[in-house]
């Protein structure tokens, strides 16, 4: 018999020092998105979960009918004297494919759209202007969305930090190759 996955859910992430912020970003699968940001110098924290869409405090299960109209995405807490805002755009940029709309790779549906929800006026135009500087690498047009940051509910407590749980490594400066899995 397998073991029961935790349906519990965590208490949404926050900025825990006067010299931090937060950040939040979709863009497929939050196992593996999560993941690469963990790895990345100067993130505190990450939590994986649930926002923009209606749906108050969804479950995975219900984020994945395509109903809620929620992304799965990663909220993380960094220091921006360690790791600008634009490196973790940067990151963001280069983990996924941003020219595909309601998916990424084999995963589909509108959760797994490719999103930035910015929690300030300086990330909203670091996030404009960086989408504008990466839409030249592509022929498609980027669909990656560019909204406020709203609620943010987190993920049942199964797939938070799955990908490490499931020992990758998450040690910051790692350079494995993430494989994702469910």
């Amino acid at each position: 018999m397998s073991a029961a996955r935790d349906l519990s859910i965590p208490a949404v992430i926050q900025a825990t020092r006067p010299d931090t912020e937060l950040a939040t970003f979709a863009a497929g699968c939050f196992w593996s998105v999560e993941l690469v940001f963990q790895r990345q110098d100067g993130v505190l924290q990450t939590q994986v979960g649930y926002t923009g869409g209606s749906k108050p405090e969804p479950t995975y299960k219900e984020v994945c009918t395509g109903t809620t109209g929620h992304a799965e995405a990663v909220r993380m807490e960094y220091i921006p004297k360690d790791v600008s805002y634009s490196t973790l755009l940067t990151v963001f940029w280069n983990k996924h494919n941003p020219t595909q709309g309601d998916r990424q790779g084999n995963d589909m549906g509108s959760q797994y759209r490719s999103a930035i929800f910015y929690h300030s006026e300086d990330q909203r135009k670091l996030a404009e202007a960086s989408k504008l500087k990466v839409q030249e690498n592509y022929e498609k047009p980027i669909t990656t969305e560019i909204l406020p940051a709203g609620t943010f509910y987190p993920a049942e407590a199964y797939h938070q930090r799955y990908l490490e749980e499931g020992r990758q490594s998450a040690s910051k400066g790692c350079k494995d190759s993430i494989r994702c899995y469910g």
